[in-house]
Formats: structure tokens, sequence, C-alpha cells
């Protein structure tokens, strides 16, 4: 998938979540279904796996590459790693829920807050993403908890499958 496509695709799945936070009413982030996160910490969440990557892409391409390497194998489709990620999701279960218990609900004014951030860094993710050139969003790479070292451009494209993952759990599940 080339840049502008990725950029439009994490524009569009962010869009469609911050769609689903403009029409909830109440304390909705407050809510959540029995032993699920509530719908703050879904938000909480997003933010916190969005953010240590523009930190990622903000650094030189040196230290990426001394740290993390670079890949050694053919780039995934976004289908491929929409799949992966799935099997991945239902494979280690229990290591998602562990990873993900430490994970607080905000009160309504880190939730704003939040919102505003979440909006910030995808704006930025996009920005990065088109400044930065083929070479390295096909050969450097960062380290993703479930998925393993993952290209920058797969790992891109998986944050707006993450985000459109979540909305949509959001949308079922909290509505």
């Amino acid at each position: 998938m080339d840049k502008k496509l990725i950029s439009d695709l994490l524009e569009e799945k962010h869009q469609e979540l911050f769609k689903w936070i403009e029409q909830q009413e109440g304390n909705y982030w407050e809510k959540g279904p029995e032993n699920r996160w509530t719908a703050g910490q879904q938000i909480q969440h997003l933010v916190d796996s969005i953010k240590p990557l523009n930190l990622a892409l903000s650094l030189p391409s040196f230290i990426l590459k001394a740290k993390f390497g670079t890949t050694n194998r053919e780039l995934r489709t976004y289908d491929e790693i929409v799949k992966k990620y799935n099997e991945k999701l239902v494979q280690y279960k229990d290591k998602a829920r562990d990873f993900n218990s430490k994970v607080s609900t905000p009160d309504e004014k880190k939730l704003i807050k939040l919102v505003t951030t979440l909006k910030k860094q995808n704006k930025e993710l996009q920005n990065k993403t088109q400044k930065l050139s083929n070479h390295k969003l096909d050969n450097l790479i960062l380290p993703h908890p479930l998925l393993g070292k993952m290209p920058l451009r797969e790992i891109i494209m998986w944050t707006a499958h993450h985000t459109e993952h979540h909305t949509r759990d959001l949308i079922e599940n909290y509505s």
C-alpha cells in the first residue's frame, strides 16, 4: 500500500472513531460490557499505542536500525497484517488480557484531553508517513507486542486497523 493510501486509511479509520465519540451521551466513557474495558479505556489504549510509534518515527533512522535492525522478509499486505493480528489475538488472548489490565478509566477532563491527543497524534502519523522514504518504510523495523518485528509501513497500516478494530468493538458493544 502506498504512502498516500496509508495516510488516507489512517484518516478514515480515526474519523469513524471520532464520529462515534461525538454521538455518545452522558458518561459513556465510564461504561463497558462486563469483564471488558470501558469506552474510556479503549480510547486511552489507542493513545498509548500511537504515541510511542510517533516517538519512534521521530528518531534518526540510524538509531532504529541499530536498535531493531532491518527487515529480512517480504512486506505483508494490509489484509495479511489484519489476518495475522486477529490470529495472534486469539492465540494470546490471556496475554493480551494481562497486558491490557493496567489501563485505567479516564475521568471526563482526561478523556477530552485524550481525544484531542489522539487527533493530533493521528495527523502527526499521517505527516510522518508521507515524509518517510519508501526505503525507510520498507526496511526499518519496530517491535510489536503481539506481531513481533514489523517494517514501518506494516506497523503504520496495522495502526489503521487497530483503530478500526476498537471502533468496531465500541459500535457493536458499547452503543
